[in-house]
């Protein structure tokens, strides 16, 4: 959602007329996008402003703004804390953003805007690139209404409210005309999705499934459709018999379990137990493998070291990674945040345990991840190609060849060597795999590639996040 949105300040001040420059010594705006989902967030922040506090002391007319969720989460405090800050942006905000830059610079003061959109939900539409895109994100919903007690996202991301259908097909419509072959949809509990209309609210099923049909429907030309991050309490019925008949839908899903005991899942306010998780998950890989013939992965986040969290709770967790065989896993050491109930539970597990426990957390899914990625040498798999890929200093490709690198209908990142005259990237190919490494998978073509064009000359392509501004009557000038 971060980088999503990131791009959606980039588009909204390139539609105001801003360009892109990577020389911060040249820029009249300076922005930083935050995420504040783990601790000391707005510490780094401070830390990073910081860094062009010299630059505004030189030229006063430098703007320096704050965007996301620090920006959320602390608002006016921020403009107290950094004097040189002139702008903070709630993530509902950003379509403001060109007007709220022109007002500071019309000599107006430093101003916070961190109003959530809840009358009326905005969403910001992709604006077409210059460059092609292979893989893009599409807004479904925002805001989250779960209440997990450590987590700060309804905070900085209010309640949820949800997209039109015909507005998501229609930005997944132009993206895949412009040459996007996988798009992944957003939400904070994307899977709780259901279609805006009058009487709809609080208590309204899931129609997440319903949406995923009618975008394979209605853009058939779409090579995959990923979603991050569902929520284990709605992956309904409907949903697992979606991804039986879906084959735009991967061999994979993220699914965010927290923690393996029951004890910790109630203090956490999941709202579902351990067996709960493993019977639908359970009832996901049985659909697709009668289906689809195919064997799901599955990786998931973990919380480790939450207030009360025993030795015996962490094992519960390393039995549940064991029980699901997760390929791969996002993990991280609890880490108290403002507004949030799990504040009333103290942080009684000390830093050293959280590492132990942390460490232990890796070695298993690392081990897991191996034996997966081994497990898969010889057979076959379609590898959807993103680009170039480095080749280590220990190796050489064979003259007139380059390293390729794509993913699997699971997920698995693949490197290939395929002539240097022909352009993969963006095509579906059948792969055999004869190797593994510890995170990747070697393969070779099962098809040639001569009836692939030539290859292009790369667009040039803008540095993210940083703009050029003409001035009537002077000479252009640069922002970052």
């Amino acid at each position: 959602m971060n980088v999503h949105d990131s791009r959606r300040i980039e588009e909204v001040l390139e539609g105001a007329g801003w360009e892109a420059t990577d020389d911060v010594q040249l820029a009249d705006l300076v922005l930083f996008n935050t995420c504040s989902v783990r601790e000391k967030a707005e510490q780094k922040l401070l830390s990073v402003l910081g860094t062009v506090r010299g630059i505004k002391e030189e030229r006063p007319g430098l703007v320096v703004a704050v965007a996301g969720c620090v920006a959320q989460q602390e608002g006016d405090k921020l403009l107290k804390r950094a004097p040189h800050l002139d702008v903070v942006i709630g993530p509902d905000n950003i379509g403001e953003l060109p007007a709220l830059v022109q007002h500071i610079q019309g000599g107006g003061p430093p101003v916070a805007r961190t109003v959530f959109d809840l009358e009326a939900p905005a969403f910001l539409t992709a604006r077409p690139r210059a460059e092609r895109e292979l893989t893009s994100f599409v807004t479904v919903m925002k805001g989250c209404d779960e209440r997990c007690t450590f987590c700060i996202v309804p905070t900085t991301r209010g309640p949820e409210r949800y997209r039109a259908a015909d507005d998501v097909i229609q930005e997944i419509a132009g993206m895949v005309a412009g040459g996007t072959k996988e798009v992944t949809l957003l939400g904070q509990t994307v899977n709780s999705w259901y279609e805006p209309r009058e009487g709809a609210g609080e208590g309204t099923a899931s129609e997440f499934a319903q949406l995923l049909r009618r975008i394979a429907r209605e853009v058939p030309e779409l090579s995959r459709l990923r979603y991050t991050s569902p929520h284990p309490r709605h992956l309904t019925p409907d949903l697992i018999c979606a991804h039986a008949e879906l084959s735009v839908l991967p061999a994979h899903v993220h699914l965010p379990v927290q923690s393996g005991s029951n004890r910790m899942l109630k203090r956490m306010l999941r709202r579902y137990t351990r067996d709960e998780y493993v019977q639908r998950i359970t009832a996901l890989r049985d659909a697709v493998r009668a289906a689809r013939n195919e064997e799901l992965t599955l990786s998931s986040d973990f919380i480790v070291g939450f207030p009360g969290e025993t030795e015996d709770d962490f094992e519960e967790t390393l039995s549940l990674v064991r029980e699901v065989r997760f390929s791969a896993a996002f993990a991280f050491k609890y880490s108290p945040r403002p507004h949030t109930p799990a504040l009333k539970l103290g942080d009684d597990v000390t830093e050293a345990q959280k590492d132990d426990r942390l460490a232990r957390l890796f070695a298993v899914v690392a081990e897991q991840q191996s034996a997966h990625l081994k497990s898969l040498v010889g057979s076959d798999a379609t590898v959807l190609i993103e680009g170039h890929s480095k080749v280590p200093a220990s190796e050489t490709v064979a003259e007139g060849t380059q390293r390729w690198r794509g993913r699997t209908q699971r997920h698995e990142i693949v490197h290939l060597d395929a002539p240097t005259d022909r352009d993969l990237t963006g095509h579906l190919f059948p792969v055999r795999i004869q190797q593994a490494n510890a995170h990747s998978l070697v393969g070779t073509l099962s098809v040639g590639v001569d009836a692939l064009p030539m290859r292009q000359a790369a667009p040039a392509i803008k540095a993210r996040g940083a703009f050029r501004l003409p001035i009537l009557g002077a000479a252009s000038r640069t922002i970052s």
